[in-house]
């Protein structure tokens, strides 16, 4: 049984891996780096190493979906 506030969230149904691959995608890491200034996007960047702290660190992980979710909003994403 869905619930229904999943029903309208954007991320639902979505890994991070979707976000973070789509995010680099559309930005580029350069780009990723300066709008969430983590060493992982700024670096040595690479998915594996960056799902693996977003993982462990909540606080990144929702800057990461923050900026998912307004790129959304202004029509940035594919």
């Amino acid at each position: 049984m869905e619930t229904t506030g999943q029903k309208n969230n954007p991320l639902h149904g979505l890994t991070l891996e979707n976000i973070l691959t789509t995010l680099v995608e559309v930005y580029g890491w350069e780009d990723l780096g300066k709008a969430i200034p983590i060493k992982v996007f700024t670096h040595q960047p690479n998915i594996s190493s960056s799902l693996k702290f977003l993982r462990k660190t909540p606080w990144a992980r929702s800057k990461v979906e923050h900026l998912y979710l307004f790129s959304l909003r202004k029509n940035l994403l594919p």
